[in-house]
């Protein structure tokens, strides 16, 4: 009785509505709190603790909610990277204005036509003065990396999270493999995304002497070499480790805030993830001006600047302790909602992909038994 209970907790607005809004909020647990609800190992605890049912019990709570657990572990890797792929272009693409705004704004010597109050100061005049597509120049450099990078970060998040997990504390979740899935995740992730990252940044720049995505590659590829595409690499890894620590910590405490209980509450999920996403942006600011500075090589004036080291003593020469927090509120309104984005585009695709997999499933095992 008590398990039907928890499992029907909160059901508003229709059985498939509220499966998929347990479901949303449930994943985002899973991925950004640590402890895992998607494809269920044998034996592991769920926090509202939930047997594996009988083909009968299944079919009879199909109409009450899809089972996600009960889906075989050998379908979900191509799940999560048809998803992430999903969730990464929409995030990316959605948010690519402000992106681009946070570009300009962290320009330390910006050109007088490119001199912005804020976020939305910057947006008018970008439109304004170059046109309503200016803004999203780039994007579809963006789209092409996004996929693959996040499609990647997903399925090798959960792969690793699952075997670690199993290997040092069997039928339980570990944050140590957590920790080590997200880093893992995140040298793949950023190995595909940084070209990406450099010719998007070269795009974004006030007077971007490049015709196109392209003519910007083979510009690169002419008069700086293929180590251009990856003078920043270091800097977004030393940027991405302690940014989805923040952001892993801020969130699991704002649950206990929030949501003390553990129990399906999408709201604080959402109010969770986006202000963990908010502080997390805001403290690695500093890398990501740097990350920037190295991408666009703005500053260079005799020779190419190379390091971490180099582009914190370059943004420092340049405007002293404020420079390092350059384009810091572009940053954070960025951060925000891409993070909900991804998400909730994420669930909503393994929802959909999952939910098709289980009901053949099921008819499967009702022909079986005829």
């Amino acid at each position: 009785g008590t398990k039907k209970t928890l499992r029907q907790t909160g059901r508003v607005g229709g059985a498939a509505a509220g499966a998929e809004i347990r479901w949303l909020g449930g994943r985002l647990l899973g991925t950004t709190g640590g402890f895992h609800i998607s494809p269920r190992m044998t034996g592991e605890q769920d926090f509202a603790p939930v047997s594996h049912r009988s083909t009968s019990d299944i079919s009879t709570s199909l109409e009450t909610e899809i089972d996600y657990e009960g889906l075989p572990q050998g379908m979900a890797t191509s799940t999560h990277m048809l998803a992430g792929a999903v969730a990464g272009i929409m995030e990316h693409c959605l948010m690519y204005p402000i992106d681009c705004v946070k570009t300009r704004m962290q320009s330390l010597h910006p050109e007088p036509g490119a001199r912005y109050r804020n976020v939305m100061d910057a947006l008018r005049q970008i439109v304004q003065t170059e046109g309503v597509w200016r803004p999203i120049r780039g994007v579809n450099v963006l789209a092409v990396g996004a996929g693959p990078a996040h499609a990647l970060y997903f399925a090798c998040y959960e792969k690793i999270k699952f075997s670690l997990s199993d290997a040092i504390h069997p039928g339980t979740n570990s944050h140590f493999a957590n920790g080590v899935a997200g880093c893992v995740a995140t040298l793949l992730h950023d190995a595909i995304m940084n070209p990406a990252e450099v010719v998007k940044q070269r795009m974004q720049m006030f007077n971007s002497p490049y015709r196109g995505v392209l003519d910007c590659v083979g510009s690169l590829l002419r008069h700086e070499g293929p180590a251009a595409f990856y003078r920043s690499y270091t800097t977004q890894l030393t940027m991405n480790v302690p940014f989805q620590a923040l952001h892993f910590m801020t969130y699991e405490y704002l649950q206990e805030l929030l949501n003390p209980h553990r129990q399906y509450n999408p709201s604080s999920h959402v109010v969770s993830g986006a202000l963990a996403g908010a502080l997390a942006a805001a403290a690695t600011s500093p890398l990501d001006v740097c990350k920037t500075l190295l991408n666009t090589q703005e500053a260079q004036a005799v020779r190419h600047i190379s390091g971490l080291g180099e582009a914190f003593r370059m943004v420092y020469r340049m405007g002293g302790i404020p420079a390092f927090f350059k384009g810091v509120q572009a940053r954070v309104i960025y951060q925000m909602p891409s993070t909900a984005i991804s998400w909730s585009v994420y669930e909503f695709f393994k929802y959909i992909i999952t939910k098709r997999q289980h009901e053949r499933r099921l008819h499967g095992d009702r022909d079986g038994d005829k």
